[in-house]
């Protein structure tokens, strides 16, 4: 197949949709498969065997990392010339509007897929009164889509809640080989451990921004003594962040990729998860391979991929006490730690890349078979004329 991915966030940024679109790539290149993506600025001219093509953007005000995109820019001529059996957009926001512009002007089979629950971020931000308008720019942005793809079953409810249409679940995979206990460093236990490092230490990876909650992790230091948290990310929050853990045993390490990250994670003893609105938590499935319990909120995509006493426990997602609470459970019973370590390992070893990308592939196919690209017709009819 050809396909044609527009999309919000692409590397030199580092989150759960870079890495998602990474993996895929990757498998596209394997399987002999064609690919172009349309990206804000500033990244790699190509990944794999895709070409990357950058698009000028500037800074969003609130989250810098994030570039908006002119959603007028004109990119039929390189379109055109790559004939995409499809487009897939990702995450639409600004730059992918140039995506959902394209598809209906070339008659080309359109993809869709929302990651992020932007409505109940700018709700916790304190600005409810935009929650409903943010819903109804999402709900206009997908409404054009022959399907709509979303990471977990709590978001698809969500999604159908809202009246999103032709919805279904592109759930995520783990690399079990790079993500694994065996990864298990010394030289990273005693970096990553400001107590000694036969103290329990906790570990969050991810993003730092105000949405992920981070700030809930000092109760758990203040209230149980002796542990460690080493926090693996980078972000706007930062420098807020590092102020409120002065004077704990905290590490932060900025992001890790590769290697260092399955150490990181391989190093720690409990993956703690305090964000509410996550879609699905990419992170969640790496710590899991690595063999850690999982303590994260009773809420969103989670829900999909930690089992309560099998695989984690679960806080209550309004309740910072809860947190403190379950923690500490896992820390004062190391034999339910390592049960629920080892049930994460094997629910994580169904999760693979290539069987999620297959599907996908196959969703991808029956999207194209429904309506062909209109470029395609014109090919079609100079041949016949011939």
């Amino acid at each position: 197949m050809r396909i044609a991915f527009f999309t919000e966030t692409f590397l030199p940024k580092i989150d759960g949709i870079v890495n998602t679109l990474t993996y895929l790539l990757d498998y596209l290149a394997r399987r002999g498969h064609q690919s172009i993506l349309f990206a804000p600025q500033g990244g790699p001219m190509r990944y794999a065997k895709t070409p990357v093509i950058g698009l000028p953007g500037l800074p969003f005000p609130l989250y810098p990392e994030l570039k908006l995109v002119s959603p007028h820019i004109n990119v039929s001529r390189m379109l055109n010339a790559f004939q995409p059996d499809l487009i897939h957009v990702v995450n639409p926001f600004s730059l992918g509007i140039i995506g959902l512009k394209h598809a209906k002007t070339l008659g080309i089979p359109l993809v869709a897929s929302y990651h992020t629950d932007i409505p109940g971020f700018v709700s916790r931000w304190g600005f409810g009164m935009l929650e409903e308008p943010f819903w109804r720019y999402l709900r206009w942005l997908h409404q054009d889509a022959d399907l709509n793809l979303c990471p977990s079953t709590v978001t698809q409810a969500e999604l159908d809640r809202q009246g999103f249409a032709h919805t279904k679940v592109w759930s995520r995979g783990v690399d079990t080989e790079r993500f694994a206990p065996k990864h298990y460093a010394e030289c990273w236990r005693r970096r990553l451990c400001a107590h000694h490092p036969s103290a329990p230490l906790l570990l969050y990876v991810g993003r730092l921004s105000p949405e992920k909650r981070i700030d809930w992790l000092r109760p758990v230091l203040d209230e149980i003594p002796g542990l460690n948290l080493a926090i693996v990310g980078d972000g706007p929050a930062r420098a807020d962040l590092e102020k409120l853990f002065a004077n704990t045993a905290t590490v932060f390490t900025g992001y890790l990729r590769h290697h260092q990250l399955a150490q990181a994670y391989a190093t720690a003893d409990i993956f703690v998860f305090p964000a509410a609105n996550e879609t699905l938590g990419n992170v969640v499935l790496e710590a899991m391979a690595s063999g850690l319990p999982v303590v994260a909120a009773r809420s969103g995509g989670v829900l999909d991929h930690v089992i309560e006493n099998e695989t984690g426990l679960f806080f209550d997602p309004e309740t910072p006490a809860s947190l403190v609470t379950v923690v500490n459970r896992l820390v004062q019973n190391e034999q339910l730690a390592h049960k629920l370590g080892i049930g994460g390992r094997l629910a994580a070893e169904q999760k693979t890349w290539e069987h999620v990308f297959d599907g996908l592939l196959h969703d991808y196919a029956a999207v194209a078979r429904r309506r062909v690209p209109a470029f395609s017709l014109v090919a079609l009819g100079a041949r016949n004329r011939l």
